[in-house]
């Protein structure tokens, strides 16, 4: 995926999206100069971090601000923070940049492009939990990055600039790894698998109350306790106001990671990414535990409360165009056959559930479907949600489902005629291969 044509400031930079300057926060030294801040380049342009008398004033300028989790759930920001904040005891902070969605970039190019805003937001974050050590989680596979974040970190060690201590971490890269529960098991000791319980905030690190935040979340974090709540409600919608980073890729001019105000129409962002490329049938929302959307809801504003009636998210940040002449059926497939492969197999819905869901979507994509095949796959991907010991298998059920809703016409075909000739095509989709993780230490 090549977006160089969109982005005339950095040419070989692979993800660097247009600039819309109404837009222009997270990626605002990026779209000024095209090169990866320095420390001196960020303090030129933001200043040092600001002080703090204390937990609450931050915690009550975000809670002001309206400031959502970017990493998928979309959870207040402020609850977080005050429900550690609150807890007896010194805390931890764990900065969540894993990334495990296959088709999502925003937390790689932000930290790329702006390390030092994430790492502002870790060190208040920190500061206002009353934490003295920030864990940054990185997948093990993405050694550049880790150089890259390892050389911030000595920048600002060396200029004296934080009060806590950061450290870095290299984790087996799995998609179930980036669930918080996951993080707090490995830095533990134990492996990179979601566990059910203690909640984080109560006994996570240590058995110390934790924070866990999403990259993009504390960049964000970092730009309200510079500028405050007024400031950052001035984009984005009312009821959900800022910005935020999001992958287009798919039948478009130029894979990017943009920054979009929260309310901007799905069509819209797909033109900043030069517009398909080719008629489109349908969008991916959120990533593989996402949605698939009819083109025909592509004027439909992003934002949760917008999204909801159509049973979709932003969640991950991820907006994939699926072209007329592609097959929603096998792409989806695919991603099915990933995420089965992928799960931490602890509990049925993952040892067996999904793995099942997977096969059968894969007959169904093949044209090889039996009798009860459609009325199995309705029946199993109802039974998914809210039974395993993490979210995972409900976001395969849920993808699951949307495909069988947005490509209902194409059920039926693949149902009574076999496979359509599109299933025989080349995948316009990147999937990682679906093998299981080598590890999960």
């Amino acid at each position: 995926m090549n977006s160089s044509a969109a982005a005339p400031f950095a040419p070989d930079h692979p993800w660097a999206g247009p600039v819309d300057p109404a837009a222009a926060r997270l990626l605002a030294g990026w779209y000024s100069t095209g090169q990866p801040a320095t420390l001196n380049d960020h303090l030129g342009r933001y200043g040092p971090p600001p002080g703090s008398r204390g937990s609450m004033p931050l915690v009550e300028a975000v809670e002001a601000a309206g400031l959502t989790g970017r990493g998928g759930a979309g959870f207040p920001t402020a609850r977080k923070l005050r429900a550690v904040a609150e807890r007896p005891g010194r805390s931890v902070v764990v900065v969540n940049a894993m990334e495990s969605e296959p088709a999502s970039r925003k937390d790689q190019f932000l930290l790329a492009v702006a390390p030092h805003l994430v790492l502002d937001g870790a060190v208040l974050a920190a500061a206002a939990v009353g934490a003295d050590t920030v864990h940054l989680c990185l997948p093990r596979d993405r050694t550049a990055q880790y150089r890259q974040l390892g050389a911030a970190v000595a920048e600002r060690r060396h200029a004296r600039l934080d009060r806590v201590r950061v450290r870095l971490h290299a984790l087996p890269h799995a998609y179930v790894s980036s669930e918080s529960t996951s993080l707090v098991s490995w830095l533990n000791g134990g492996p990179a698998r979601p566990q059910g319980s203690p909640r984080t905030h109560e006994r996570g690190v240590a058995r110390r109350p934790t924070l866990v935040h999403n990259a993009e979340t504390l960049a964000h974090l970092a730009l309200i306790a510079r500028h405050g709540p007024r400031w950052f409600r001035q984009a984005g919608a009312p009821d959900e106001p800022g910005t935020t980073l999001v992958t287009v890729s798919g039948a478009v001019a130029a894979s990017s990671v943009l920054e979009a105000a929260l309310g901007t129409p799905l069509a819209t962002v797909l033109d900043r990414a030069g517009g398909p490329t080719e008629p489109v049938q349908a969008v991916l929302l959120g990533g593989f535990a996402g949605t698939w959307l009819p083109a025909e809801h592509l004027h439909t504003p992003l934002t949760r409360r917008d999204l909801a009636p159509l049973g979709a998210a932003p969640g991950a940040g991820v907006l994939v165009a699926l072209a007329h002449s592609a097959c929603g059926l096998s792409e989806t497939a695919r991603m099915l056959a990933y995420l089965a492969a992928h799960g931490a197999h602890q509990c049925g819905p993952c040892h067996f559930g999904l793995p099942a869901v997977a096969q059968d979507f894969t007959a169904l994509a093949a044209g090889r479907a039996d009798a009860d095949l459609l009325s199995r796959l309705h029946r199993r991907t109802a039974l998914l949600p809210d039974r395993g010991a993490c979210r995972h298998p409900d976001g395969a059920a849920r993808l699951a489902a949307s495909a069988l809703h947005t490509f209902a016409e194409d059920v039926e075909r693949h149902l009574t005629h076999g496979a359509c000739e599109a299933a025989r095509r080349t995948p316009r989709i990147p999937v990682p291969p679906a093998t299981p993780p080598e590890g999960w230490r």
